[in-house]
Order: C-alpha cells, then structure tokens, then sequence
C-alpha cells in the first residue's frame, strides 16, 4: 500500500491548527519590569475607546475597566497598547495610550474632608514637592496654598491643581486617584510619602478650581435657600424588653411635640421619622417574639398619623431576656438597612436601651458586628449615630462594658462619640435628653428652610452648666448639624475632582504632618469581595481546626492581602486552603515580590512570626476576632446594594465596584 501523500500547504496548515491552542495558551501578559510574576496592567479612562486595530474603528468602553497589557507598539507617533481582560491570553483589542493609565497595583486614595488640615496640593513633579515638604519651606507652601485657594495657579508654578473643597463623597460622585509611584520623605518629625498619581471624574467636566471666600461672604453666601431639597431622617431604634414602657412612651411624647412644630411652621416632611423595636436572640427566649422589627420607615414617617400609630402599637415585652445584654446591633443594623435613607441630606439614628450590646463574638449575636464595624457601615451610607445609654441599676455590672462599646459605635469624625449615659436610668432626665438631640436636628433642619444663614459654632470656653454632659452633646450637635449642612451645601455647588495625570502630592499635611490628608484604598468588584469573604473565611476556619501552623496561617494571609493590594483576579488561586497546597504566593517564592513596591501595607504584612509567637493568648485571640470582624463587614457591604458603583451606569451587578479601605482589607 502506498503511503498517502499531504500535500505541503495542507500539512502547514495542519500542524498551526493543532498549534493555536499552545500558542494561546502560552500567551502571557507583559511583565512589569525586573519583576517575574507581575504583569503590567492600566485603567482606561472615562471616554477611552477599544479599537480592534491601531487605527480601526472604535467602541466606547467602560470607564475604570482594568487591563492586561498584552504589547506596545508605536504606530504614525502614536502609542498604542494591546490589552486583554484577564491573564490567559483574552485579548480585547488595542487602546490609545492616551486613554489608559498605568496602574500596576489595586490602591487608590480618597481626599480626606478638609477639617483640621489644608487641602491637598497637587505638584507638577516631585522635586518640586520635595523641595517644599522635605524642608517644610512653610513660607513658600504658604504663598503657594493661597494661590491655589484663590484659582490663581499660573503656568509656570509647582502646583498644578487643588483638592476641592468640602467632603467628596467617592460613591456618590466616583473618582479614581490611582497610585502610579511613590517616594518616602520626613516632613518634620512624620514619616510621609510622596504619591505620584492621576486623577480622572467619572463624568467629564473642565478642570475646577474653587475660590475661598471670606469667612463673612461664606456667610452671606450660604443662606438655606440654597439648601433646597434639604431634610433629615431620624430613625430611633429602641429597646423594647421588659421595663422599657416608660421611656417608649416618653419618645412618643418627644416625637409628638416636634410634629407639632413642624406643623406650625409649615414643614411637615422636612423632618421624617423612623422606627425600629430590637430585643434579643430567640433561641435562648423565643417568648420575646422577635429579635427587630420595622415599625415605621422614613417614607412612612412623614404622616405624623402614622407614626404615631405604630409607636402606639410598640410595647414592651412581657418576659426577661436571657442576661443583662440585648442585641442593640441587630436593631442598628436593621435601621442602616431598612430605612429607606435616599434622599436624606442629613441622616441619623438614636439608639435608646439600658442594655448592654451582644459582641460580634457573642454565640448569640445576630449580626456579627463588632461596634467598630458597624460605625464604619453607618458611616458608609452618611449616617451619625447618637447612643441614649440608660444606666439602670439593674445592669449596673455591664455598665463600663457597654460603655465603651456605646462609645465607639457613635463615634463621629471631627466631632467625636455622642454618647449620653442617662444616670440610674431617670426618665425625666432621659426625657430632655431626648427634647435636646430631636429639637435641636429639627430646628436646623428650619433654619435651613426658612432661608436662615449657616452659623459657624464657634469654639468657647466651656462655662459652667447644671447638666455638663448635656451641654457637651448640645455643642456636639450644633457641629455636626454644621458639618453635615456645609458638606451638602458644597456638594451641590458642584465642587469636582481636578483632571491631572502624573501629578504629586503628600498624603500628610506639611503644615501639620501629624495629620493624613487622605485614605488608602483597594477598588474590589462584588464578586472580588465574596471571593475575598469566602477565602478568609476558610484560612480562619483551617487555622482553628489546627490544619495550619502559625507560619503558614500568617504566610496565608499575607499571601491574601498582597493579592487584593496587587491583581484581585486572583484572589481565588492564592491561598493553599482553597486551591491546594503549593500554590500559595508564599510557597511559590513571589510574596517579597507581591509585597515590593507597595506604598501602604496592611496589619497582616506587617506582622511577623516572632511577633505572632510572642504575643500573648487573649493578643492573637483579638487579631482573629479583628479578622473575623472584617468577614462580617465584607458579608453586610456585598448586601447594601445601594453603595456599590456601577461603572458603565446600569443595574448593580458582579462589577460594580466599591472602594475599601486599606485598614478594612486582612
């Protein structure tokens, strides 16, 4: 038999169809440079398009999109960069490099509100911020900053733009500041660093500057007429256990008297309430009949009929709870969730028990929030939190406890805890208490409608009063009422986020280097999140069924939290617990690699086995517990749907994104 003949060009043309799929599974990314297993990637900016040839006709893209970078090349003096979405060679099409910034780590950072520091300047190159910073040139910083202030910035100065004014609010109006390089530098005594960075708003708009006004034209420029839509949600969430009747009712006296008011003055629905009723875990007493419920929301609260109704209905209940503790969080966290806070400017919550609160590492916690955690998702939707803690006898033997924990759940920034420990539980007192933090948010709320300029709480001596603690909330209320009103004053006088690329600046203040004028932050899509929640989740459950040891537990989280600060796509092939043992970054030698060349490290990478080892028990206990905090935080944020950034303007979704901050992440 003679043996069959291929011809030539067949034979070629099968053997580069049996090739194609080793080329393509070989084909990689770029690598960054001097580096062995990080590949270089880039964010296309808003109005960037995806071109399936350098030259060809293009799409519009998503704004923020991360890329591989697959190849560069030149074409007619014009850079261009291939670019794929993940690592096993999808490539995409090809991007201008004009439209894409270089972004070969996860962290970004959002401007800190101007309160206590000067806002941040931006610099043309880093010689000339270290010229300034590293010799605190205050003279020079000074005439600068005023120009700055002033809109005056001419070509050829240093500073090339300014931090807006006010709070910019990163989820309502989303801005990237990627860190693209960085250098460290003392400014006085602080260890700072300068963060080489661009800046791009989602919408496009043309470079801002905002003018500083006198304090007296700041004045006459903030009347609340143009404080138009502005409101306030005022959910209670109240203890309704056993001998909570008297204080139920009094808050319904309290409410009823602000509705009256505000009816006088024609302001119905300026001030809208809510209500939420909490006890305790029904396993250990289901006679209580529930752990919270909603008895009214914001919308429903407007009808003063209605509230009135449903705080009627609100009693207490008719057998005790297990201990001296109820869970407070739950109710909380219900009120965070349930509200209905849109459209809100000013948005707050009264807790009101004399119990004591269930621990996030409380068996019978129903909401596994520690009260630092559950602050930070309060203040995540713009919510303060106020705590009316009625020191009764009873509980007298949890009263330092619950304390402080009441204490750091209403912590507020620039203000601090508003708290109120109400003595032996007194219902008068509790009373004007009550008349003092609802009449004093209301009659803001007025002055604001009513056209009434915003007035500066002005610092004074403290005098001496018959109720000092009261004294101190009321001037913790004023602030606040002014903080909240002037953020939303400036939010919509339309302040917005400069447009630079490879700009300076220092993440300190240089006037006052003890302050930080930013945060550090990772942008997580959802579903990089749950991957995140999942797989610490299983290296703490591994770690306590004793399947890790001490090096290989932190080796594991360090392993995680390089990750999230390098290529969150992999989050879910780093660790050794959940695919298989090897193929951790630490087993694989790339962890220094991992952690080289990042600004800002994490509590994990900075811990060390020796400080592991030399820790005592309850110290390694709290750092798990910390890490256990976080899983929860990571399981309530993936649920609150509402803070969480679609890119492309549609429905949320596995994309969407939110910004995490650094201290939040393992």
């Amino acid at each position: 038999m003679k043996p069959i003949r291929i011809p030539v060009v067949l034979s070629l043309a099968l053997s580069l169809l049996l090739a194609l799929p080793v080329l393509a599974a070989e084909r990689t990314p770029l690598l960054m440079s001097g580096k062995q297993s990080l590949y270089q990637r880039v964010l296309v900016i808003p109005g960037g398009r995806l071109y399936g040839a350098p030259g060809a006709a293009g799409k519009p893209t998503t704004p923020f999109t991360a890329y591989y970078v697959y190849a560069r090349k030149q074409q007619r003096g014009e850079n261009w960069i291939q670019v794929g979405t993940d690592r096993h060679g999808t490539v995409k099409g090809w991007l201008r490099g004009r439209d894409a910034i270089d972004w070969n780590q996860g962290l970004t950072v959002a401007f800190r509100e101007p309160r206590g520091h000067d806002r941040a300047l931006l610099f043309r190159s880093a010689e000339a911020l270290q010229e300034i910073a590293g010799k605190r040139d205050l003279k020079r910083y000074q005439a600068l900053y005023q120009a700055a202030l002033k809109g005056e910035i001419r070509p050829g100065s240093p500073v090339v733009a300014i931090q807006p004014a006010g709070k910019l609010d990163i989820r309502k109006d989303f801005y990237l500041v990627p860190i693209l390089d960085f250098r460290d530098v003392y400014v006085g005594d602080e260890q700072a660093r300068m963060l080489k960075v661009a800046s791009v708003p989602l919408r496009e708009s043309p470079p801002k500057i905002a003018k500083a006004k006198p304090q007296s034209a700041a004045k006459k420029a903030a009347p609340a007429a143009k404080l138009k839509g502005y409101n306030a949600g005022l959910a209670f969430v109240i203890d309704s256990t056993l001998s909570m009747d008297p204080y139920i009712d009094r808050t319904r006296e309290a409410v009823m008297k602000i509705y009256d008011s505000l009816g006088d003055a024609g302001l119905l629905g300026n001030v809208n309430f809510g209500l939420v009723a909490f006890r305790d875990n029904l396993q250990s007493t289901p006679e209580l009949g529930y752990l919270a419920r909603t008895f009214v929301t914001l919308e429903q609260g407007r009808n003063p009929g209605t509230f009135l109704q449903q705080i009627q209905s609100l009693k207490a209940a008719q057998v005790s709870s297990l201990d001296f503790k109820e869970d407070a969080y739950a109710g909380i966290k219900r009120a965070i969730d349930n509200m209905g806070w849109n459209g809100h400017a000013a948005r707050y919550i009264v807790l009101i028990t004399d119990a004591g609160p269930r621990e996030a590492g409380d068996s019978l916690s129903g909401t596994g929030l520690s009260a630092k955690q559950l602050n930070k998702l309060a203040r995540d939707k713009g919510i303060a939190i106020f705590v009316l803690h009625l020191l009764t006898p009873a509980t007298k033997a949890d009263h330092a406890r619950a304390a402080a924990a009441y204490r750091e759940l209403s912590r507020f920034p620039g203000i601090g805890s508003l708290y109120y420990g109400v003595p032996t539980g007194d219902v008068q007192e509790f009373g004007q208490v009550l008349d003092t933090v609802a009449g004093q948010i209301t009659m803001q709320v007025q002055i604001a409608a009513t056209g009434q300029p915003l007035q500066k709480p002005v610092e004074r001596a403290p005098e001496p009063a018959p109720n000092p603690q009261l004294a101190e909330l009321k001037s913790k209320i004023a602030k606040l009422g002014y903080a909240l009103q002037m953020r939303y004053l400036q939010k919509t006088e339309g302040g917005r986020i400069p447009r630079v690329f490879n700009a300076w600046l220092l993440d300190h203040d240089i006037r006052n280097p003890e302050k930080r004028t930013l945060d550090v932050l990772a942008l997580l899509t959802r579903d990089q999140l749950s991957d995140l929640h999942d797989i610490l989740q299983q290296v703490l459950q591994t770690a306590e069924e004793g399947l890790l040891s001490p090096d290989n537990f932190l080796n594991e989280l360090k392993s995680l939290a390089a990750t999230i600060a390098r290529d969150p796509e992999k989050l879910g092939e780093t660790t050794a617990t959940t695919a298989g043992a090897g193929n951790s970054l630490a087993d694989l030698g790339f962890m220094r690699e991992y952690i080289e060349g990042l600004p800002y490290t994490g509590e994990v990478m900075k811990l060390s086995l020796a400080d592991w080892e030399a820790w005592p028990a309850r110290e390694q206990i709290a750092f798990i517990q910390r890490l256990e905090d976080k899983i929860q935080y990571y399981r309530a944020l993936h649920d609150h749907t509402d803070l969480w950034v679609s890119l492309d303007g549609g429905p949320v979704d596995g994309d969407s994104v939110f910004p995490i901050p650094l201290e939040m992440l393992p």
